[in-house]
This record gives structure tokens, C-alpha cells and sequence, in this order.
């Protein structure tokens, strides 16, 4: 039963964690998950941040705007901070989440470590299967 399920059960375990300082190009060449459309960028340092890159971002922030992927750093255009949920929570909590803050996707936490990444597509195709 949904209510039952919580981000672990249709989350995608595999991410892609990347550096800010790479060029756009470079991270799209690295990004070995391309399914979860998203990048997640690791700390600087330990009292940092993760920030995140959606392919959209790239599409808006760089593509539309006409510059260089060589030429654009993913600092430049990552999202920081990001909202992010545990693994323990509901999936009907994380919808309420992601809706009301317009995301179609965020990363998983735990203990200040990236577990995966949840999307409301996850949410909807595997979330609501008995």
C-alpha cells in the first residue's frame, strides 16, 4: 500500500556526485546515471553544502543563453542549497514536498551522505504498485 512505502522503495540508488569546478562539458561526460537527469555536486568541505545540476539548468542556464559548455563551470549554474528528504520518508510526504516547491526530483540524505535520488516520476510508476 502506498502509505507503506517510503523514498528507499523507488528511489534510484546510483548517482552521479561531481565536482563544481568541472566544465559542463566535462561533468555530461562523467554523468554515467542519465536517468535521474540530475548532477549532484559535492562539498567543497566538510561544513558545505551539496548543490545540484538538472539537465534543465544546462538547458536554461547555458544552451538557451548561448555559451560554451567548455567555457561554463557547473559552480556557475548549480543549485545550492538544494532541498533534499531521507530515505525514511513517505513517498506521500515527499510528493507533498517536491509539488509544493515545484521539483520534479531531489537527492537522498542520509547521515550527510547522498543515497540516491527521488523523482515524482519514481513516486507515481513504482510507489503506487502493490
Amino acid at each position: 500500500m502506498i502509505k507503506d512505502k517510503t523514498v528507499a522503495d523507488v528511489m534510484w540508488k546510483e548517482v552521479d556526485i561531481i565536482d563544481s569546478k568541472l566544465t559542463i562539458t566535462q561533468a555530461l561526460e562523467t554523468m554515467q546515471h542519465k536517468r535521474t537527469k540530475m548532477l549532484i555536486v559535492d562539498k567543497s568541505n566538510p561544513e558545505d553544502e551539496f548543490g545540484v545540476v538538472l539537465i534543465a539548468d544546462i538547458a536554461s542556464k547555458v544552451i538557451a543563453e548561448n555559451k560554451s559548455c567548455d567555457r561554463v563551470n557547473v559552480y556557475e549554474i548549480m543549485n545550492k542549497p538544494i532541498i533534499s528528504v531521507t530515505s525514511s520518508m513517505s513517498v506521500k510526504n515527499c510528493s507533498t514536498l517536491l509539488t509544493r516547491f515545484g521539483l520534479s526530483r531531489c537527492p537522498v540524505i542520509d547521515h550527510g551522505e547522498v543515497v540516491g535520488v527521488v523523482s515524482l516520476t519514481n513516486i507515481v510508476l513504482n510507489g503506487l504498485r502493490v
